[in-house]
């Protein structure tokens, strides 16, 4: 045995270590039980590779980002194998971690129940206790074929290997773009073979290393994604470093699932999406067209501030208007079929409305006298999106945009994109969101039009206006539109989940294909910069963000009934009938419920109905000129005056209270 010399990196430290051939990253690592696998040169490794000389090994510690990818990835081969032992027909497909947990895929007769999950997991905590070790191999092409002839979807992968369709869902986690390697199962004590299957790795050293895990749901999931390819039944699961945390988990998703806008939709009635008119198209209620309502004119009244202009475009053009803004080379799957209206003419349904502001300021002849000249639009555009990924009003096939376009020169842009994103953020803080970090996406070397020298210029100009608001930065790589750069708003809600909010697009190349100019100063004709921006995303993706956001319980300047009129008896109803029409008379939206109910079930009716406000009055109050209040969150006050009580809700009200 020769001596290697090899270097321990954990964070800024670095230790320098001799040690023989044949020593493993585990044993390298001393054994630490937190530790699962190890980054060498880059690379993720199993905690059984053989150090080389030279070797810089780092700790991965299972609760980092890819430790808990190698955990839920290794939780899905003991799913897979837990399967397999209980329907020994089915077939597999792929299984890679996700956020928050992992899915593996299966080709089986029929759909799973939950009563199958319940004994899949109850097979998986089985394999779990055996500690069966996870034993990389490395194959052939045809060895891996022949090992895996019964397994259809392996071998279409094996084919796949190294070419760019080997990206698509989660398959490089099988093959990756090198050799091919096979992860045995192992029986902890006789070494024998439990089970196998296709992967790149790494994997955790046994499965008595898989902590904590739950399986979540089935569903039916097409193979690689293709709506052309077989559909097979996938089953999601959540695996986490600890007890404590899977708990954390589930607790924070019970949370999320009682604060689900379409449940809460339903519930409250604000809006619906009836099968009759389709997927993805919502139609919204009273009560939700108010909030609509008050959300769009509040946003009006603060733009109208910041000097906006108001424009109006239709939903559909000629084709050729996307052909000139290169939509349709570079966005066509996102839009709906053409329609003929015309003999021979093809119409489109927009996906968006930069193209049609683009001809509103292209009407007339424009001075730098304009500029910047900042057009405002809620339009209503129409997208594409697949069955499978339409949810609700989060991910829409039709929905109302907040849609600006602002054309600056190139001398204003970076005052403007100051202004633009400090009027953004004052915004979305004036709806109830506070906390914020901000994301720069940058060019898709694959995926991009125009300049590189453009693109440069455009991009540092959004970094730098972003750092001026003093949040957190984060960048993303290759994740810009195909016309320019772009910063997003990311906010979190009351539970802490991350929503995109307002995107903020540069583009010097639109105004090039659109040929857009103003007249300069000395009379030359001169390019605008055109900035991109929605606030809200859209409409309903908003309102549904909100909903979420409050779980309902809206601040009283938003919900759609502000206060309700309790009687005590049938004799009080004249009187709140009174007080609401003084309140009425002040703007405010208020209801007297006159029902035949007894006094607690309107109470009842009116917390589930999340009234910021409940007026009540018997003969006391009556007697007195007042009111009782009884708030959301069950307190009470009583022997208000009328007119102090209509002053506290219009108070609430107009400062944007949350009570």
């Amino acid at each position: 045995m020769s001596d290697v010399r090899v270097i321990i990196q954990r964070d800024s430290e670095r230790e320098e270590r001799v040690v023989t051939t044949g020593t493993t990253a585990a044993e390298l690592l001393g054994g630490d039980r937190t530790v699962v696998a190890a980054r060498v040169a880059g690379h993720l490794k199993d905690l059984a590779y053989e150090v080389a000389d030279g070797d810089v090994v780092e700790p991965v510690e299972i609760a980092s980002g890819d430790g808990l990818n190698i955990l839920r990835h290794s939780t899905a081969h003991v799913l897979a194998q837990a399967v397999q032992e209980l329907f020994p027909e089915a077939k597999l497909g792929i299984g890679p971690p996700i956020k928050d947990g992992f899915y593996y895929d299966f080709d089986v007769e029929n759909p799973f129940t939950p009563d199958d999950l319940k004994r899949i997991e109850k097979k998986m905590q089985e394999i779990v206790k055996r500690g069966q070790r996870f034993s990389r191999r490395a194959v052939s092409d045809d060895a891996a074929r022949e090992e895996l002839a019964g397994e259809p979807y392996k071998l279409e992968l094996i084919g796949l290997k190294g070419s760019a369709a080997d990206a698509a869902e989660g398959a490089s986690a099988e093959v990756g773009a090198g050799e091919l390697t096979i992860y045995d199962n192992l029986d902890a004590k006789s070494g024998e073979l439990c089970w196998k299957d296709l992967c790149r790795g790494p994997h955790l050293p046994t499965t008595r290393v898989v902590p904590a895990f739950k399986l979540m749901r089935s569903a039916a999931a097409y193979w690689r994604g293709s709506e052309k390819n077989k559909q097979l039944q996938r089953i999601y699961g959540t695996a986490w470093p600890s007890k404590d945390e899977l708990k954390a988990h589930l607790d924070f998703l019970a949370e999320a699932e009682k604060r689900d806008h379409r449940k809460l939709g339903s519930e409250l009635d604000l809006f619906s999406i009836p099968e009759d008119i389709g997927s993805g198209l919502a139609v919204f209620h009273p009560k939700g067209g108010i909030i609509r309502r008050v959300m769009e004119d509040y946003s009006r009244k603060r733009h109208e501030e910041s000097d906006y202009e108001f424009v109006y475009t239709p939903h559909a053009t000629k084709g050729k208007l996307f052909e000139k803004s290169g939509h349709l080379d570079w966005y066509a799957e996102g839009m709906y079929p053409p329609m003929q209206l015309d003999e021979g003419i093809d119409y489109y349904l927009k996906p968006m409305n930069c193209p049609m502001h683009n001809l509103i300021f292209d009407a007339r002849g424009r001075s730098y006298r304009e500029l910047p000249l900042r057009l405002f639009e809620f339009g209503t555009v129409y997208r594409y999106e697949k069955s499978g990924v339409v949810h609700g009003l989060t991910r829409a096939r039709g929905f109302t945009q907040d849609d600006a376009h602002i054309y600056c020169t190139k001398e204003q842009m970076a005052e403007e994109l100051d202004s633009l994103l400090t009027f953004v953020l004052g915004l979305l803080r004036d709806y109830g969101l506070e906390n914020f970090y901000l994301e720069l996406s940058t060019k898709d070397p694959e995926k991009f039009i125009g300049s590189d020298e453009n693109w440069a210029e455009a991009t540092d100009t959004l970094r730098k206006a972003a750092e001026k608001q003093g949040l957190d930065l984060v960048m993303d790589p290759g994740g810009a539109a195909f016309y320019g750069p772009k910063i997003s708003v990311q906010a979190r809600d009351a539970i802490g989940r991350t929503w995109q909010m307002s995107t903020i697009q540069v583009d010097f190349n639109l105004p090039e294909r659109f040929d857009l100019e103003y007249t300069a100063p000395d009379g030359s004709k001169q390019r605008p910069v055109m900035i991109h921006r929605a606030l809200f995303g859209s409409i309903e993706r908003f309102f549904a963000v909100l909903l979420e956001h409050y779980a309902g319980a809206f601040p009283a300047w938003l919900a759609p009934v502000q206060a309700v009129g309790i009687p005590i008896g049938d004799d009080h109803v004249p009187y709140l009938k009174e007080f609401a029409a003084e309140a009425k008379a002040r703007g405010l939206r208020i209801e007297v419920d006159a029902s035949s109910d007894r006094m607690q079930k309107k109470i009842r009716n009116a917390q589930r109905s999340k009234v910021p406000f409940m007026v009540i009055a018997g003969d006391e109050d009556i007697a007195n000129g007042a009111v009782s209040f009884r708030y959301r969150d069950g307190s009470q006050k009583n022997g208000v005056p009328r007119d102090q009580a209509i002053a506290e809700i219009v108070d609430t009200v107009e400062r944007r209270i949350q009570v």
